[in-house]
């Protein structure tokens, strides 16, 4: 039999895009015929990886995993929402969770690097993602993740497979529950007002600012008395504020009861929050639309300039 070297399974890696030790299966079984082990793959696997890896990642779902005081939450991506239902996906994306949580990976590159088989795929946790690809036919990925370690204690919420949250806290299990809840449906940005990024707090001065602008524009073609700038910039300065106490999670009117804040909710169960996760799928991925009327048009029109 011949000797399968490392440099001949690279060889058909980058060939077939198909992960490693398939590559290797495949030599072993052409006894090193490269030809024929490609073929192999192509039987098995199709020309689908090569070409799903290219292809936007819109879709997916937020898996979670907590251990005690250390957790994890990850947003894993595909294609379509067809995916999203499939089983091996779905695994993968478990999985990937508690190897977060339990290996503490630097990043998605380092994740991939951990070892996992599934499928009959592996010895990674990226030749499992490879593998699937080929097997489902869609591109899949690992976007984004983080990972919880410390002395408090945590719980999560997931709302389907497309929202999930983690939320860090001391006290009461049942108010830190209702808070991760309170989190997936009012995607508060920050913690407290004073934790708001300074970006979002530009912007939303600068659309305050443009708004004055406006019905000052709007005041002296009514020929009406204009607001003097002191009163102009005290508005500017209550829509910012106003803005603050919306977004941030402290101050928001509790979900259950919009009587009393957040804040008054966990005071009143003797409950601390100290931090929070919120995962969106596919939340600032620009996903491609097809217009099916245009794409027809530009069909007719091509048509029409052959004949």
């Amino acid at each position: 039999m011949a000797a399968i070297t490392a440099s001949m399974v690279g060889e058909l890696r980058a060939k077939t895009d198909a992960p490693m030790m398939e590559c290797k299966k495949a030599l072993t079984e052409a006894e090193g015929n490269m030809e024929k082990a490609e073929e192999l793959l192509r039987v098995k696997l199709g020309n689908k990886a090569g070409k799903a890896a290219s292809r936007v990642t819109a879709e997916g779902v937020v898996a979670a995993s907590i251990a005690g005081t250390t957790g994890a939450l990850l947003e894993v991506n595909c294609e379509t929402d067809f995916v999203t239902k499939n089983d091996s996906f779905l695994q993968l994306a478990r999985a990937a969770a508690e190897l977060i949580a339990k290996n503490n990976p630097a990043d998605v590159a380092a994740l991939g690097a951990l070892p996992y088989s599934q499928d009959g795929f592996g010895p990674t946790l990226e030749d499992v993602r490879r593998g699937l690809i080929g097997k489902i036919g869609e591109n899949m990925s690992f976007r984004r993740f983080k990972r919880f370690d410390g002395s408090n204690k945590l719980v999560s919420y997931l709302h389907g497979t497309r929202i999930g949250v983690i939320v860090e806290y001391t006290g009461d299990e049942v108010a830190a529950k209702d808070v991760a809840m309170h989190v997936a449906a009012m995607k508060p940005v920050s913690l407290a007002s004073s934790d708001v990024p300074e970006e979002l707090i530009a912007k939303e001065r600068a659309v305050a600012t443009g708004k004055a602008e406006e019905d000052r524009k709007t005041a002296e073609a009514a020929g009406k008395p204009v607001q003097s700038a002191e009163i102009v910039a005290k508005r500017i300065e209550g829509g910012v504020q106003k803005y603050l106490k919306e977004v941030s999670l402290l101050n928001q009117s509790f979900v259950k009861n919009d009587k009393q804040t957040v804040e008054q909710m966990l005071k009143a169960a003797n409950t601390q929050v100290k931090s929070f996760t919120l995962y969106v799928v596919g939340e600032g991925i620009e996903k491609k639309t097809d217009d099916f009327a245009a794409e027809v048009a530009a069909q007719v029109a091509a048509a029409r300039q052959a004949a």
